[in-house]
């Protein structure tokens, strides 16, 4: 829960008094589609693409803004950002709301026209998440025989490893190159392919499970790739480059809406590689509609002396610049899985 007493914070007793109605809506509506989160027994893995977080190009945000993306974000234990900017206020802001126990980890940012100045992150509950000390943007590798170094991605991808329970997570999140507007854009399709084929190759080198022996590679632990894919339809060559590198889109995420506003691209991805391990999805799983409880159609009247800055922008369109034009991608995975572990070992000492 966050502290509401920064409420009073907003002097605007009007402004105040909407924040206060719209996060009242948005607690209900989160508390009736995303799983109460626990202390030991269960995972909530999100990813969410928070539009220009926080670039100021069409007026920065405000408390109500910050107050609104916090609630959510305050829903999992486990998030993967994308598109912060250079500027940490946005981030930090959140982090804030949310309380000390939170934290985060952020790339530098990405220099050149197709970054976009952009910067990944991770931000995790502290009281449930352990960071294990791996950070590190992928770099692709020049593989086999070939004679000149690959292209790199426009945005290097963020890998990063964190504990949970007894589960030993390498997370990698992605915001692939957009492109053309169309679905099989390609150099969007050679990033993908290039990101999950690379992470498949070199799996075991970056397992964050513990090493038990120098001479013993470390156990499976559990890789997966999340983020902004800019992925059109799930049928696509663009899902293919996923699937065909042995990564597995949980089926509770196959028939979920779009992650756009529209709901009619699938541009947002969790998938893990090959199976888990202490860890298990509970089939709980989607995407969370902000829109449909703060910033709605009905309320455009309310926002007109603060969209007065930016006329002949549209309201669709503004209101995507103060939560985002992405909707977040969730996914609960339980922690508790001593009952599969001694069916396991029964099974073994029958055979012996």
């Amino acid at each position: 829960m966050l502290d509401y007493a920064f409420l009073q914070q907003i002097t605007d007793t009007a402004i105040r008094s909407r924040t206060t109605v719209g996060l009242t809506r948005l607690r209900a509506a989160l508390s009736a589609e995303i799983p109460a989160r626990t202390a030991t027994d269960t995972l909530l893995l999100a990813t969410w693409n928070i539009r220009e977080f926080d670039a100021g190009r069409h007026g920065w945000r405000d408390d109500e803004a910050y107050y609104y993306i916090a609630e959510i974000l305050g829903r999992f234990d486990l998030i993967a950002i994308q598109e912060v900017r250079q500027g940490l206020y946005a981030l930090q802001r959140v982090r804030s709301l949310l309380g000390a126990w939170w934290d985060y980890l952020v790339t530098d940012v990405t220099l050149g026209t197709a970054g976009n100045a952009e910067r990944m992150a991770y931000l995790y509950d502290r009281r449930k998440v352990a960071f294990t000390g791996l950070a590190a943007e992928l770099v692709l590798p020049r593989e086999g025989k070939a004679q000149a170094e690959p292209v790199q991605m426009a945005r290097s991808p963020y890998i990063a490893g964190f504990r949970a329970g007894w589960a030993d997570l390498t997370l990698a999140t992605v915001h692939i190159y957009y492109g053309q507007a169309a679905a099989a854009e390609p150099r969007r399709l050679e990033e993908i392919t290039a990101f999950a084929r690379t992470l498949a190759r070199h799996a075991g080198a970056f397992s964050g499970a513990p090493q038990e022996c120098p001479d013993v590679a470390p156990g499976p632990g559990n890789l997966i790739m999340l983020g902004d894919f800019n992925i059109f339809n799930r049928r696509d060559v663009t899902m293919e480059a996923i699937t065909r590198a042995g990564f597995v889109v949980p089926p509770e995420l196959q028939s979920v809406p779009g992650t756009n506003v529209a709901r009619d691209k699938h541009y947002d991805q969790i998938a893990w590689y090959r199976q888990l391990s202490q860890i298990s999805p509970t089939r709980r799983a989607g995407v969370f509609d902000f829109f449909a409880h703060v910033y709605r159609l009905e309320d455009e009247v309310q926002y007109a002396a603060v969209r007065a800055p930016s006329p002949g922008r549209s309201y669709r369109d503004w209101r995507t610049y103060r939560m985002s034009d992405h909707l977040p991608m969730w996914i609960e995975l339980s922690l508790e899985n001593g009952d599969a572990i001694l069916a396991a070992m029964r099974a073994s000492v029958s055979r012996e």
